[in-house]
């Protein structure tokens, strides 16, 4: 059973933020309106190294922490690379630097990259972005030592670029940490409906309106955007993280399934009564999961 502060946080999300992917005319609205992506809090500012720097014209950060003994005594991946969420058209948040700033306490350094959103850009623009970014990670870290992280849009993203490694003769990472990952974007799976009755957050009208303008003019079952349609071979132990009231759930499932079909290490966190990104939640369920999750990347 979910917990107390997760069910009192279903009302306010079902009133503030289904509304948004609601109808499809709500999205085509959102899509019209830019919004700027949410700078560094300061708190993270004081506590941490935060350089910004551009690749191929985006915006990138690497926050590492101030403490050097902090990163000497630990034994986590060195280099994680991070997607956050968002339906491909929304900024990253506050709530994704507060993750962020977990990740960077326990001594990695997390690099941020702000790939392009839709509609101004697709899905064309965001993998090259990102084998840049991972180029310069691999002239400083081992990728024996480095994670791909990503929540909701930016967990398909991660998925689909480690699938597209090979195409730039880039090595995969020791790991993969998916957080409800958006990983088919056609939303056409007959479960959907049972799970998008209790999901305070997500609809499918919207999402899909969101999902063509990642497309730009691509079949959106293409694995580049539906990354659940690739290849799954290959690919480092995944771990993903899912909640039962929580839209993509019945994607994530049929992901593990095919996971352990291609061969693939995977482990699923199911949080009963959990909702969408529940790790970044400030719930009790969203801090174990935190605790999980860097526990995972140090093991």
């Amino acid at each position: 059973m979910a917990s107390l502060p997760m069910r009192l946080l279903e009302p306010y999300l079902r009133l503030t933020r289904k509304p948004l992917t609601a109808t499809a005319e709500r999205t085509e609205a959102r899509l019209s309106t830019v919004k700027p992506a949410a700078e560094p809090p300061r708190g993270l500012l004081r506590k941490f190294r935060v350089e910004q720097r551009h690749v191929d014209g985006f915006a990138c950060y690497s926050v590492t922490s101030r403490n050097p003994g902090v990163a000497r005594a630990s034994t986590a991946p060195s280099a994680i690379l991070y997607l956050h969420g968002g339906s491909y058209i929304s900024p990253i948040s506050a709530w994704h630097w507060r993750f962020i700033s977990r990740l960077a306490a326990a001594g990695h350094r997390v690099e941020v990259a702000l790939y392009g959103r839709a509609p101004g850009y697709s899905h064309r623009d965001a993998s090259p972005l990102l084998a840049s970014v991972y180029r310069r990670l691999l002239e400083d870290c081992d990728p024996r030592d480095m994670a791909f992280v990503g929540d909701s849009a930016g967990g398909g993203l991660a998925l689909a670029f480690a699938q597209q490694l090979a195409e730039y003769a880039l090595p995969q990472p020791r790991r993969l940490v998916l957080l409800s990952p958006w990983v088919d974007v056609a939303m056409e799976n007959p479960e959907l409906a049972a799970v998008e009755a209790v999901d305070p957050w997500l609809s499918r009208a919207g999402l899909r309106v969101a999902g063509r303008a990642w497309a730009a003019g691509d079949d959106v079952a293409d694995p580049r955007i539906s990354p659940i349609n690739g290849s799954l071979l290959g690919l480092p132990p995944t771990d993903l993280f899912v909640g039962t009231h929580d839209l993509p759930y019945p994607d994530v499932l049929r992901l593990e399934r095919l996971l352990k079909s291609a061969g693939t290490p995977v482990s699923l966190h199911v949080a009963d009564g959990g909702v969408h990104v529940y790790p970044l939640l400030p719930v009790p369920e969203g801090r174990a999961a935190q605790r999980t999750i860097l526990q995972l990347l140090r093991a």
